[in-house]
């Protein structure tokens, strides 16, 4: 029988389980303090000394449908074995020279490209995020990483750090729209039998289900169509934006994305390209005018004339990532927002200067704004973009 020890470094087994609960959780998985329990209560009747017992009980209480049943053995494998790691050596270790050479390519067009598509979907495929973890736990997000979600981006100014946040905000794109896809609410004329609940509720009738749970799956997500402001003021941040917008198009195909500063342009086909070499040539020819003005009224407005038409209706969530500084008169992006909320969608505007103390939207274009916005919230830290996704479940 093969079997293993729990690492040296535990301090006890309710300490390791909450930390896997908490790893199942970061990587889409509904699970939380009912599920800990339960794991809990399942490892006193077997063999902890089992690996596989112990992998199949856990594995029982925590995968209730066939997508997370899928992945639990890889997530548990890089939990408890510290084996999340192992295939990063190789794969990364060929690309590594090329990702060097992308970071320090000059201009602000070519690193803003770079930096954005292929570094962030290469690293997400190679477990980067989880690459330089030394607490001996193979958790997939190292633990000296944590600072990171709550640092403003202005503050990465390092290509390392940088890389990082892109990484973290492509991940966090992806499992925000997996797990808008997955899930389920209770409805006992729903197709799909809850497991998990049934048993539960099983256990105070004798083992006997008497009464069988049933989930029904939702209406589909909202549609999202992402505007991202590139001028000059909004360049330290665009960058981590560009990852964040990728991560969402790799994983909806409904979501399509423009990128606006004194033009607009529509970059969601060169996000959803899966060559990167292609996606970041497509980028590159798009991208005169990065860090440069901005007119947001007019672009607002071309939007509305050639593109609303064709992607936006009342189930869509328009998303404006900009500081509001603009260069026309304030009069203009209001009349096109207006414009807009005729299509009877809603408008996001994430504002990444609203995360500073004491700020105040007296910038005459982000204050003509104000009175057609359903959300108004700051996006400087991955932490405030990761606030998105319950602010779209109101919406």
């Amino acid at each position: 029988m093969k079997t293993t020890q729990f690492p040296a470094t535990v301090n006890g087994v309710s300490e390791r389980v909450a930390g896997f609960i908490a790893h199942l959780r970061y990587n889409g998985y509904t699970a939380g303090v009912a599920e800990t329990e339960a794991t809990l209560q399942s490892l006193r009747l077997i063999d902890l000394q089992d690996h596989n017992q112990v992998r199949l009980a856990v594995k029982a209480v925590c995968a209730t449908d066939k997508q997370s049943f899928d992945q639990f053995d890889e997530l548990f494998t890089s939990y408890w074995f510290n084996r999340g790691r192992e295939k990063t050596s190789t794969a990364n270790s060929g690309s590594s020279n090329e990702n060097q050479q992308r970071r320090h390519r000059p201009g602000v067009e070519d690193s803003m490209v770079a930096d954005s598509t292929g570094t962030a979907e290469q690293a997400d495929r190679n477990d980067v995020a989880g690459d330089s973890s030394s607490d001996g736990e193979g958790r997939l997000i190292a633990s000296k990483r944590a600072n990171i979600i709550k640092t403003d981006f202005r503050e990465l100014v390092t290509p390392e750090l940088l890389q990082q946040a892109q990484v973290l905000a492509y991940r966090l794109a992806k499992v925000m729209r997996d797990r808008r896809s997955r899930r389920y609410r209770q409805d006992q004329r729903g197709s799909r039998l809850n497991f998990r609940k049934t048993l539960r509720n099983s256990i105070h009738h004798g083992g006997v289900p008497l009464r069988l749970y049933r989930d029904t799956k939702p209406d589909r997500p909202v549609k999202l169509v992402t505007l991202l402001d590139v001028s000059g003021s909004m360049t330290v941040y665009a960058r981590v934006f560009l990852a964040f917008l990728k991560g969402l198009i790799n994983h909806d195909t409904r979501t399509d994305a423009f990128l606006f500063h004194t033009a607009l342009v529509r970059i969601g086909d060169a996000l959803k390209d899966h060559d990167t070499m292609r996606a970041m040539n497509r980028l590159s020819l798009m991208a005169q005018g990065f860090g440069g003005g901005t007119r947001i009224g007019s672009n607002l407005k071309l939007f509305n004339e050639q593109y609303a038409g064709n992607c936006v209706d009342g189930r869509t969530v328009v998303i404006i990532l900009s500081d509001g500084y603009d260069t026309e008169p304030p009069e203009l992006i209001a009349e096109n927002l207006q414009r807009l909320k005729r299509r009877n969608c809603k408008i996001v505007w994430l504002n990444p200067l609203k995360g500073w103390r004491d700020y105040q939207p007296v910038a005459r274009g982000m204050a003509a704004a104000l009175p057609w916005l359903d959300h108004f919230a700051a996006a400087n830290t991955l932490e405030s973009l990761a606030e998105l996704e319950p602010a779209l479940a109101r919406l």
